[in-house]
This record gives structure tokens, sequence and C-alpha cells, in this order.
């Protein structure tokens, strides 16, 4: 027995329901995407504290050009996570562990070639720079084989920089979920208060005149 043909008026009635449906799930589909890209945004922001590092950062703008003119500096206050990681001897570290001075929170493993041929550049920046009100942070985060970079400092020289390790690679993965490591190296520059004042991702010539000028710059020394 052949099925009844719905009535015109009855097929568009079907027809807009099925639309109405897929509509309220491209809605709902929308919603949970830009729901998560929100949360990941909104992650870290602390609009209070962080305001006079984006008030730095819109002062640093115009040095922003040479050797560091890939570097973003920050429109939107973000409170870095409080990142953990080891020293030489072992002993945890956490980022605010360095609150009161401004910090180049480097990240950087054997494995990436443009971290290898950054890693002189931030020594010789810590020597011209480091101190008591900034200091370079270079986080190693090779996930095997731990002597692997001590070695290789150790080769090249690397005398100034204090060692720091993080063996999980959590680090990428906390500042990742802030919208802040997509590749190696990844380089901020945070303020006292834990505060993002620029990032950059992929290496730079931190020793050159232009990268000395825009730190000094940060520090209040220009």
């Amino acid at each position: 027995m052949t099925a009844p043909t719905p009535s015109p008026s009855l097929a568009k009635k079907r027809l807009a329901m099925v639309l109405a449906g897929g509509v309220a799930g491209v809605v709902v589909g929308l919603g949970a995407v830009y729901g998560i890209a929100t949360l990941t945004r909104n992650a870290g922001v602390d609009g209070g504290a962080c305001r006079p590092a984006v008030a730095l950062a819109e002062r640093l703008a115009p040095l922003v050009r040479g050797e560091v003119a890939a570097v973003k500096m920050a429109k939107a206050p973000l409170k870095l996570p409080d990142i953990t990681f080891h020293d030489a001897a072992g002993k945890q570290v956490h980022l605010a562990d360095f609150k009161g001075r401004t910090v180049l929170l480097n990240l950087w493993a054997t494995w990436c070639i443009p971290c290898r041929k950054e890693m002189p550049s931030l020594d010789a920046l810590e020597q011209k720079l480091g101190g008591p009100d900034f200091q370079v942070v270079a986080v190693n985060i090779d996930t095997r084989d731990p002597d692997k970079p001590k070695t290789f400092l150790n080769e090249i020289g690397v005398k100034k920089l204090g060692y720091y390790a993080d063996g999980n690679a959590k680090t990428f993965q906390d500042l990742k979920a802030v919208g802040r490591a997509f590749g190696m190296p990844t380089t901020l520059l945070v303020d006292p208060a834990g505060c993002e004042i620029g990032t950059i991702a992929g290496p730079a010539e931190w020793a050159s005149e232009d990268a000395v000028k825009l730190i000094q710059a940060a520090l209040g020394k220009s």
C-alpha cells in the first residue's frame, strides 16, 4: 500500500521544523565553541593588577623594531599562570618566586634548532642587564636525558644564565592554555607583578642593541 503524499502545507511545516532544528543545533554548537574560546581567552586575566603592564607595553611599542620587531606587545591584561620548573639542584621554582623583578621568560629545547642558536644571545643579555631588577629565565623542556641540555650549554659556553628545566614540558602546556605558547622558542617579557608585557613566538637576537633598548625601557632605564 502506497503511503499518502503529504499536502503542500504539511510538507512546508515539516521543512520549517527541520530547518529550525538545524539552526538550533548550529547555534548550540557555536555557543559551545565560542564558550570554550572565551574561557581560554579569559584564563589568567587580571584587569586590575595587569593594567600597568598594558600601559607599559603601549609606551614600549615604538621600540619594537629591528631585531625585536616580531615581539607582540600586550593589548589586554594577562596574568601569567604560576608555572613551575626546577633549578640546577632539582629544587622546585615558581614564576611567582621572581615577583618584584622584570623577567624575560624563555622556553627552549635542545631539539629546537632556533632555540640552540638563540641561547648565546640570551646569555649575553643576562650578562649585560641581569641583576636585582631583571633576569633572563630560560627553562629547558627536554623530556628525555636531563643531562643533554646541561652538556649543550657547557659546550657553547653559557655562563651567566641560571639553569632551569621542566622535564614534563608542563610549562609549555600551561602557557599554551592562555594562548601564549604555540611553537619553540617561546619568550615572554613579564613585569614584576607577573603580568605579560610582550611575547614572541620564535627566536630573536636578545643581545642586540634593539633588544637591550627595549629591556632597558621596560626597566625604566632608557
